[in-house]
């Protein structure tokens, strides 16, 4: 095992490849091709002596010898971007944060969050990115988040089937509502009978991946028209804005739906839940800088989707 070769592309490569899951998507975010990629792999797979990544068909996940090898290429690498900082000028923040959401936290609990810690704890940077749950969770096991906002639905099994477990903290559990025009008949009372969402056009996200028909209200006993499909939750709110269909959203996005738009609980089925969770490693343990950030994030949630707060009306 000889590691004094590994060159930093190749451990740039190494955490692309981890956080994104395949080769391919690693490939398109570096800006390299696959085959280079595939290289740089097996140039440090060779220097460590053991297969890092284990090959599966729906992408790659962290051996256990990748997870020894992720956990020290982060320090190094957030070393060397702390030096290019020193060298550039740039000061050197003393905490540091890296925190990743999901689109539905960062339309409302984030920006809370932020300009809070700003008040409080102005010395305390949080750098943070959006991202589905997945990749949310591969970049906590790869090393380069520290803390992440995940989505949880029934049954609420633990995000991933890795070892160790992720360290899970329920910030809110809410019903899904549903996102209606103003001008819709539905609009008209203050909920919403399931039996009357037979045969309605929905805004609805991707088609493919792991956000298939996110925006259909689920168990439904018919066969959904699909009238729009957008990712982003603002899109879709606007498009119900115009009257082009309905779209579920989590009662956290209650306060951020823009004019014309009502959200309203649906009932006459089972409830349907969803959890936001606040997810990180459990070793090494949290630094007072996460723990600062955690408990920010915690009040916000709190005081913003108290289960006592009604939903948005606009």
């Amino acid at each position: 095992m000889d590691f004094t070769d590994v060159s930093l592309t190749a451990l740039r490569v190494f955490r692309a490849v981890a956080e994104q899951g395949t080769f391919t998507a690693a490939a398109v975010s570096l800006g390299y091709t696959q085959s280079a990629v595939s290289r740089q792999i097996a140039a440090i797979e060779r220097a460590a002596g053991a297969e890092l990544l284990e090959r599966r068909r729906d992408g790659v996940r962290l051996t256990p010898a990748g997870r020894i090898v992720m956990r020290r290429a982060t320090v190094v690498l957030d070393e060397i971007d702390t030096t290019a900082r020193e060298l550039s000028g740039l000061p050197t923040e003393a905490a540091t944060v890296r925190l990743g959401w999901l689109p539905s936290a960062g339309a409302a609990l984030l920006p809370r969050v932020l300009l809070a810690l700003r008040r409080s704890d102005p010395d305390l940077r949080v750098v943070s990115r959006e991202g589905g749950t997945p990749a949310l969770v591969r970049a906590l096991r790869a090393g380069s988040l520290d803390l992440a906002l995940l989505a949880s639905a029934p049954p609420f099994r633990p995000p991933d089937t890795e070892s160790p477990p992720l360290v899970l903290r329920t910030l809110t559990e809410r019903p899904l509502c549903l996102a209606v025009p103003a001008t819709h008949p539905l609009a008209r009372g203050d909920y919403v009978d399931v039996a009357d969402l037979r045969g309605r056009r929905w805004i609805a996200s991707s088609s493919s991946g792991e956000d298939r028909l996110m925006g259909v209200w689920p168990g439904l006993d018919e066969r959904p028209e699909i009238a729009h499909t957008a990712r982003d939750w603002l899109a879709k709110l606007h498009l119900v804005a115009a009257g082009c269909g309905l779209t579920t959203v989590p009662a956290s996005l209650a306060p951020a739906v823009p004019p014309g738009v009502r959200v309203l609980p649906v009932r006459g089925g089972p409830q349907e839940q969803r959890r936001l969770l606040l997810a990180r490693l459990p070793h090494p343990p949290p630094t007072e800088a996460m723990t600062r950030v955690a408990a920010a994030l915690r009040l916000a949630a709190l005081d913003a989707y108290s289960p006592s707060s009604p939903p948005a009306e606009k």
